[in-house]
């Protein structure tokens, strides 16, 4: 009898797994901002907390979307969001930097596209309007810190391995979100005295935030197709699975926070 039962509980859960999916969606960002892409998750039951996820400075490709996608597969819903409005994704380091120079040369349109992408995200029904969170990596991660400091209502935001320098610090009691920082301490890009000078930041704005740096870590850590651009490129650029899966637990545990 009690073997029936475990039996019947196990093809209970199985039924259970078959029946959750993951839902991919392209969609257009509200006054012709560009574009984005949602990820929901079937077996999702009642509102709960949304992400957005801002791209490498490569684009919105597959590395972006699949962190959305992983998301969704844990029972959250997520739009991985173009920043650039325009659809391309570089594949050279040279073509990535101008991508994202163009994109911080125009400010007021990039904040829109964040936010067109906060409004999607927020009407859906499997989301709770009070729990939007925003994630980035490199560019994107620069990106979502600098909506906190301008005080988007968000309920916290994730940099990884994202730049840290700002010309607007933040103010005390502007704030509103919570702050996760993950970088390498061998990452030229984020050298010591950029993280050293963020802490300050953080502290005199009397923010919460949380900042993990991994000794000997380089930049892109958290992807793994990172190693191989970096020697291609020759980019300070590899792939840590220690720092990967101890950043990616503490946003899941922000998330569920």
């Amino acid at each position: 009898m009690l073997i029936q039962r475990m039996l019947l509980i196990g093809l209970a859960v199985c039924t259970l797994s078959i029946q959750a999916e993951v839902i991919e969606k392209n969609v257009k960002l509200p006054g012709g901002l560009g574009e984005g892409v949602i990820y929901t998750n079937t077996d999702t039951t009642q509102a709960g907390p949304g992400v957005i996820v801002v791209h490498e400075w490569w684009g919105l490709n597959d590395y972006a979307r699949s962190r959305a996608r992983q998301l969704a597969g844990l029972g959250y819903s997520a739009i991985a969001v173009d920043m650039y409005g325009t659809g391309k994704v570089a594949q050279h380091p040279d073509d990535a930097k101008a991508f994202m120079q163009a994109a911080f040369a125009e400010s007021d349109t990039m904040n829109a596209r964040f936010n067109a992408a906060k409004t999607l995200l927020s009407d859906l029904e499997s989301v709770d309007a009070k729990k939007i969170y925003a994630i980035g990596y490199c560019f994107g991660g620069g990106v979502v810190l600098d909506q906190a400091r301008q005080g988007n209502d968000l309920a916290g935001v994730a940099s990884f391995h994202g730049m840290l320098g700002t010309d607007e610090p933040a103010q005390k009691d502007k704030v509103k979100a919570r702050i996760l920082v993950a970088t390498g301490a061998a990452d030229p890009y984020v050298p010591t005295e950029q993280v050293v000078a963020f802490v300050q930041e953080m502290t005199n704005a009397e923010a919460e935030f949380e900042l993990l740096s991994f000794p000997g870590v380089l930049h892109s850590f958290t992807d793994v197709g990172a190693t191989e651009k970096g020697k291609k490129f020759g980019m300070p650029a590899a792939y840590d699975e220690n720092a990967d899966k101890v950043s990616w637990a503490a946003l899941l545990s922000m998330l569920k926070d």
